[in-house]
């Protein structure tokens, strides 16, 4: 049964093998560019933001590729699974045999899992080898597309991806449609997990940070009600942040604060930092990153497993 499995895929397994061995050329020599540019970056001493810049569209587009990928997988390995045997009716040809429903199901659904981990493992090890001098710079490896694009989390994401896939191609018995259900419903958990979930797998830690000219001047906005959006922190995830507060903890005074609203950025940055301002926050440290990456990848493979029982359960009346 289970050389069956891999003969039935064998054909999807040479195509992706073919372009997994082009990428991971590419990224190799990729990774030996940023770590000579990265050399050179820190010889000088003051070439790091070029360095970034110079590589940040590159990391980018793999990254957004890699991201794709369990979607992919999704797609292409897991809704015809099931799906294309019961549009065209071989699945009776199987199931008329001595292997049992279940045992075919869970032999196609490890294969397939087995085989699209296999290559969303090896793309993300690499991307994360090749990536990691500029990561070291960039120093926002908590953001949505950085978090998901490195270590484990791609792996689990894609064995999430394919039962899902399998289980919408038993319902609705139908390939094209479940294909196009699949990369709809995953897009959609990708971008609610880190949003609504992600924030809750850890407590965050509370604390002040001062309004400096330099923090201010990398803030995305500075709203007229003392709103603060953008604030960072190397290596850390901060998820929220009060309004602009004086020392006694109250809101600045707008009208002094709307003072300092004109002009030049650098001279407006300035004026409120003499405010002697700072802002509450709440962050996850750099140091949580690695819990996130293994509650985040369980996370994903409890799902995964919960999804394969409901299709367990739903083949006996296919």
């Amino acid at each position: 049964m289970t050389w069956l499995a891999w003969r039935q895929v064998r054909t999807q397994l040479l195509v992706t093998g073919v372009a997994l061995a082009v990428l991971a050329g590419y990224l190799l020599l990729l990774g030996t560019q940023i770590r000579a540019g990265h050399h050179d970056a820190v010889a000088s001493g003051s070439a790091l933001r070029e360095f970034q810049s110079r590589f940040q569209g590159r990391v980018y587009l793999l990254d957004a590729l890699l991201l794709v990928t369990p979607a992919l997988f999704g797609m292409f390995w897991g809704a015809p699974l099931v799906a294309r045997e019961l549009e065209t009716g071989t699945h009776r040809l199987v199931w008329n045999q001595s292997v049992s429903r279940h045992r075919w199901l869970v032999v196609r659904l490890a294969v397939g899992c087995a085989a699209a981990a296999a290559v969303t493992g090896l793309f993300s090890l690499l991307l994360t080898w090749a990536a990691s001098p500029y990561d070291a710079v960039a120093a926002d490896r908590f953001t949505a597309l950085l978090f998901g694009t490195r270590n484990l989390a791609p792996v689990a994401y894609t064995c999430c991806a394919v039962v899902l896939g399998a289980l919408i191609g038993l319902l609705l018995r139908r390939t094209v449609p479940a294909m196009a259900l699949t990369a709809l419903l995953f897009a959609a958990v990708q971008v609610a997990v880190p949003t609504v979930v992600r924030p809750h797998l850890g407590t965050p830690v509370h604390a002040s940070q001062p309004m400096t000219a330099d923090v201010i001047r990398n803030l995305s906005f500075l709203g007229a009600q003392a709103d603060v959006e953008g604030l960072s922190a190397p290596n850390a995830w901060v998820v929220s942040n009060s309004k602009l507060l004086t020392a006694d903890g109250r809101t600045v005074d707008l009208d002094r604060y709307h003072g300092c609203l004109s002009g030049q950025f650098d001279v407006m940055a300035q004026c409120v930092a003499a405010l002697d301002l700072h802002v509450d926050v709440a962050y996850h440290p750099g140091g949580s990153y690695w819990r996130f990456q293994w509650l985040e990848s369980l996370l994903f493979l409890a799902s995964a497993f919960a999804l394969a029982g409901v299709a367990l359960w739903r083949i006996r009346v296919a």
